[in-house]
């Protein structure tokens, strides 16, 4: 029998959903037909954060609690109501992606399987110019939640003191997130530049709760990172619906909202009743647009005061003035030749161990590689209740969790840093706790799906 589908009228269009009443979020029940109505509830805000925007497709054609893949290519089977812009990349690459401006565009990207939407900053009419500046707070695990929302006020007081007006929204996810709307007049670069001051103007001002370190062996608090201002790098949407059990929504805040705000309390089901009540808290922010002047005036005193360029993502061409692209400790200890250090022993059955074929002086093990964040964290909870003496030891920044991106899909590895840990405790690297091949069973064909 074919696939029951459901046509919807949206936007003056029809849209075909199909399998409605496939299961997106297992332990909530929630159908891909309810994500759909959920967007069309809101769809003047969820449009609002995407409109004009190109657009990365994360796909979770089995749902929330299986590996998404990216497509940054709009299927070439398409209706000729979807819009589309070409990209270029870092690398060399284009590709056209889908361009969404109303809510027969957005239903219609749904029904591929995306869950949250994450545009890139830019309007298709200006591709090299940005129009948003980003803060997105990532907290070190173990960080407090009142920590975050305190260097959250404390970027809106920065933008504010440098011309610039914060638009507050949860993450969906452990951070926060606060945009800008700026001139689109100003490249990828100074953007990003401009971002690299505000974060170290914000751990100026809040030093122990916040850090614009880019290396997570450096790192302590709350991290601003400032790379999601680099080209070809997307954040989730206003609006957006995230991959979590309770599907959490990425939810526009009013300011005084902020302190004491519970992230868990906007979902797929809570938000469309707020947004009937409220409306959209970031329905203005087009009237707020700012200059990037004063940050920039801000980035040519910390230049002259010696300070260089913040690491970028390691995909990036090396720029000028960017200081050596390898750990602090690993440059402090074996200097522009010296080769000590040791290469971690990979777990069992694995070929490769916690920095790959580098040398490290820091004594690493790996625990999980995982499909999912939220299994590599249960994993970690696992090896900590079979290794209870090594606990108290370990600091915050200790545990090391990496969000992985393969060709297609992403994935999380957990390592842990037993430098604090006293020698006679440290337990040898043993069997991962979850071991997940992120490529097994990989379908290239399904990038065109």
């Amino acid at each position: 029998m074919p696939a029951r589908s459901e046509t919807l009228e949206v936007a003056g269009r029809e849209v075909a959903i199909s399998n409605p009443e496939k299961v997106f979020f297992p332990k909530a029940g929630y159908t891909k037909l309810d994500l759909v109505r959920y967007y069309l509830a809101v769809a003047d805000g969820a449009v609002r954060g995407v409109d004009g925007r190109p657009m990365a497709l994360k796909r979770f054609v089995n749902g929330a609690e299986e590996a998404p893949f990216f497509q940054k290519r709009a299927p070439r089977s398409r209706p000729e109501w979807i819009e589309t812009v070409t990209l270029s990349f870092p690398s060399g690459r284009t590709a056209d992606e889908i361009v969404v401006r109303d809510g027969a565009q957005l239903a219609w990207i749904l029904n591929l399987g995306c869950i949250d939407l994450n545009p890139h900053p830019v309007r298709a009419d200006d591709l090299d110019h940005p129009d948003e500046l980003r803060v997105d707070l990532d907290p070190v695990p173990g960080v407090p939640w009142e920590h975050v929302l305190e260097v959250a006020l404390t970027a809106r007081d920065a933008l504010e003191d440098f011309g610039l007006t914060g638009w507050p929204k949860t993450s969906g996810s452990r951070g926060f997130h606060v945009y800008a709307r700026i001139e689109p007049r100003w490249t990828f670069p100074e953007v990003r530049r401009a971002a690299v001051a505000l974060a170290r103007e914000v751990e100026r001002r809040v030093p122990d709760i916040a850090t614009s370190k880019w290396w997570k062996e450096e790192r302590h608090g709350v991290f601003l990172d400032y790379n999601q201002n680099a080209k070809d790098r997307t954040i989730a949407s206003a609006y957006s619906v995230r991959p979590t059990p309770d599907a959490r929504v990425s939810t526009p805040l009013e300011w005084d909202e902020v302190e004491g705000c519970d992230p868990a309390a906007f979902t797929m089901v809570t938000v469309p009743e707020r947004f009937a009540e409220i409306g959209d808290p970031w329905a203005e922010m087009d009237s707020t647009v700012g200059s990037l002047d004063a940050l920039l005036e801000l980035s040519e005193q910390h230049e002259s005061a010696g300070f260089a360029d913040a690491p970028w993502p390691p995909q990036y061409a090396k720029q000028e003035n960017e200081p050596p692209r390898v750990q602090p400790s690993k440059r402090r200890m074996l200097g522009p030749s010296d080769a000590t250090g040791l290469v971690p022993a990979p777990a069992p059955g694995k070929r490769s161990g916690p920095t790959g074929r580098r040398r490290t002086t820091k004594p690493l093990i790996e625990i999980a590689r995982a499909e999912t964040e939220e299994e590599a964290r249960q994993g970690l909870e696992r090896w900590r209740e079979r290794h209870p003496e090594v606990g108290p030891h370990l600091e915050p920044r200790d545990i090391l969790i990496d969000s992985m991106r393969g060709r297609s899909t992403t994935w999380t590895r957990i390592r842990v840093n037993l430098e604090h840990v006293p020698e006679g405790l440290r337990p040898d690297q043993g069997e991962l706790e979850v071991d997940y091949d992120p490529w097994e069973g990989l379908d290239p064909r399904d990038l065109e799906r």
